[in-house]
């Protein structure tokens, strides 16, 4: 016979699978028949576009480019810094197990390391270090049994658990643009660099929207018509929305962006301005908190139950944290008196994560490149690192919980000072996103099948092992937790001791237990 059980809907995010990878993008340029050979190059810098990414059978693909700026020291008589563009297309197919088509993909990607080598004074070979982090998501809708109707001498073993129901995830793309004014004095001849950082990001949550906010960090160096080399930090917001059906604002929400387009030109001299136009796509994923009464366990002292068991993985307990880190250190760099700092990249890099009882500690590296000048505008990189140590604290079960930490560079500054020391401030914004992951027995058709075998014994005398249980126990000799606790004189039934004598009454259907 089918017992009537009471339900409960749970959405579960889960995921399918995860990778980490490096893939190499390589390329050759020639240079414009407008701008002059090349004698070395000064830096190279991309920023990173991923214009669309499938999840296919076993595998994802990427396709984007990287828009890269190069600085040289052109080959002419008088040795002046250039500047040249370019377009790194690429197209990569990675292996990704359990992985097919109509799931959900989140995907990250960094840019490693960038480098340039001169072929000869008209051709530039670029290699550049991409790394992919990928996420594979399903949606399993599973049916909770909270509880059992008519359910006499059915023994449950319940937990009360809180636990994140997905409740959707979407994606949209946001477009931005402005334009970037610079020194009226100055007439912009070439785009020496460009960096862009998504920064200062925060999230709103309204019935059937999710509203995202960020901006785009953008700082741009430039070379003068009179040969200066000049710069132009900024910032432009980057706002949209996200549609997903039956989101309030109870709900939590993580968001991801990627940039997949990006347009940055010079406009007209005499406006001495920077056209700045961003594609940019974000995915939003939701969920709810839910209280659910789950049964783990459950038996029949008197009848033979049969049902359907299976466990799932979850998440639990999600929250986000967000704190500034101030760095503030001198660092040594040869060479650098009588010298002005251009340009400063500062790169931070998580080596080391600790999980200690109710904190976890980071370790990381700054590593800081200087781009520096003399009176003659010749120009050198320089390179620093700076160690540091991050420490969150007031993590309950710290052991078992899962940590994604990103690092953003919320403020820099830089100050030469006599002797090649350079003092260096640096805010960094550490973006904590936790969760833990739980499992739980899932059980549906639950159903009798005729009565079970009645044991000849009235009262057994059992010694507590290792790892036992009074549920594991009552289950085994068909009795109850209650009248285990009430004849032995439990106070706590979640405490016995290995070697306790336990005496196991048998449970009888009319309610009475014969000691």
């Amino acid at each position: 016979m089918v017992l009537e059980t009471v339900n409960e809907n749970l959405c579960v995010n889960k995921l399918i699978a995860s990778k980490k990878d490096i893939i190499m993008v390589e390329g050759d340029m020639i240079v414009p028949d407008s701008k002059p050979d090349i004698l070395n190059t000064i830096c190279t810098s991309g920023v990173v576009c991923i214009y669309k990414k499938d999840v296919l059978d076993e595998k994802v693909r990427i396709d984007g480019n990287i828009n890269t700026n190069i600085m040289y020291l052109a080959d002419d008589s008088q040795d002046k810094v250039r500047g040249i563009n370019t377009s790194l297309d690429f197209s990569e197919i990675i292996p990704v197990s359990n992985a097919g088509e109509g799931m959900e993909s989140v995907v990250q990607t960094k840019l490693k390391s960038i480098e340039c080598k001169v072929i000869n004074g008209r051709k530039i070979g670029i290699k550049a270090t991409l790394e992919i982090d990928i996420k594979i998501y399903a949606k399993e809708e599973v049916e909770i049994v909270n509880n059992i109707q008519n359910a006499e001498g059915i023994q449950m073993l319940k937990e009360d658990l809180r636990v994140n129901s997905l409740v959707g995830m979407g994606e949209n793309k946001i477009y931005t643009k402005d334009n970037i004014s610079i020194d009226t004095i100055d007439n912009l001849a070439e785009i020496l660099k460009t960096d862009i950082a998504i920064v200062d990001k925060d999230v709103k949550v309204s019935y059937n929207k999710i509203l995202a906010k960020a901006e785009a960090k953008i700082k741009i160096m430039y070379l003068t018509e009179d040969n200066r080399v000049n710069s132009i930090d900024t910032k432009i917001p980057i706002v949209g929305f996200v549609d997903i059906p039956n989101v309030t604002e109870e709900n939590i929400c993580d968001l991801d962006y990627e940039i997949k387009n990006m347009i940055i030109k010079p406009n007209a001299p005499e406006e001495h301005s920077i056209y700045i136009e961003l594609e940019m796509g974000v995915v939003a994923i939701v969920y709810e908190e839910k209280q659910i009464n789950l049964i783990q366990d459950l038996y029949s002292p008197c009848e033979n139950l049969e049902f359907n068991k299976k466990k799932i993985t979850t998440i639990t307990n999600k929250q986000t944290r967000k704190e500034m880190k101030q760095i503030r250190e001198k660092v040594e760099i040869d060479g650098i008196e009588n010298k002005n700092i251009i340009d400063v990249d500062v790169n931070p890099i998580i080596e080391k994560q600790d999980n200690l009882a109710n904190r976890i500690v980071y370790t990381g590296t700054l590593e800081i490149n200087f781009m520096l000048s003399n009176q003659d505008l010749q120009m050198e990189i320089r390179n620093s690192k700076i160690p540091f140590e991050y420490t969150l604290d007031g993590v309950e079960d710290s052991e078992n919980i899962n940590c994604k930490l990103d690092v953003e560079v919320a403020n820099q500054d830089f100050i030469l000072q006599d002797g090649g020391m350079v003092s260096s401030n640096i805010d960094l914004m550490m973006h904590t996103d936790m969760y833990r992951n739980t499992n739980m027995n899932i059980m549906n058709e639950i159903q009798t099948n005729g009565e079970r075998e009645a044991e000849d014994y009235s009262l057994i005398l059992y010694l507590v092992k290792k790892g036992d249980t009074l549920w594991q126990i009552a289950k085994r000799y068909g009795s109850t937790v209650d009248d285990i606790v009430r004849t032995n004189g439990i106070e706590d039934e979640n405490r016995i001791d290995i070697g306790q004598k336990l005496f196991i009454p048998r449970y009888v259907k009319t309610g009475i237990t014969y000691a």
